[in-house]
């Protein structure tokens, strides 16, 4: 089958874009601007849950809501779309790692304006430290990071793959 060009070209443009933020995150990205009053609103979501829950729940919440838009393009059978999103939910993981990774050196400038070495409050510095995991904050921050990037090759490999089938074709394509 030929692939939708346009489709196609996109994909590639956005695969070479999102790559580089996994590449080299703390170059940012355009989604920043949308995922942090996204993680803000996390931590008013959660916050029923708990401390631990609500300060959990600003990075949880970043990542669950793109996730949703996933899951609302391929409920309505838009593959593409869906794993367009797909790019989104992994720029918003390698975002987290950068507030993970940030744990205990602190130098993230934060919404208050400091940074937490600065006695302005880190989400992760204490979750790792809850968890007993703040000696090993470079291994979980690793993860999400691999998690990220592993998200992102699949959005890579699903948009090129669904540039080749007919948006009708939604059935054939699973």
């Amino acid at each position: 089958m030929k692939p939708n060009i346009p489709k196609l070209v996109f994909a590639i443009l956005a695969t070479i874009y999102f790559l580089w933020i996994a590449i080299d995150p703390m170059e940012g990205s355009f989604l920043d601007i949308v995922d942090l009053p996204i993680h803000e609103t996390g931590h008013l979501l959660f916050r029923p849950f708990g401390e631990f829950m609500m300060i959990a729940g600003g990075s949880l919440f970043q990542v669950i809501m793109p996730a949703i838009f996933v899951g609302y393009f391929w409920w309505h059978e838009k593959p593409y779309s869906a794993a367009f999103v797909l790019f989104w939910v992994g720029q918003s993981i390698i975002n987290v790692w950068i507030y993970a990774n940030d744990a205990i050196v602190m130098q993230l400038v934060l919404t208050s304006g400091f940074t937490g070495s600065e006695g302005s409050f880190h989400d992760w510095n204490y979750l790792l430290t809850r968890t007993g995991l703040l000696g090993s904050h470079s291994t979980v921050a690793g993860f999400i990071r691999l998690l990220g990037t592993l998200t992102i090759l699949a959005a890579a490999g699903l948009t090129i793959y669904f540039s080749f089938k007919d948006t009708n074709e939604m059935s054939e394509a699973l």
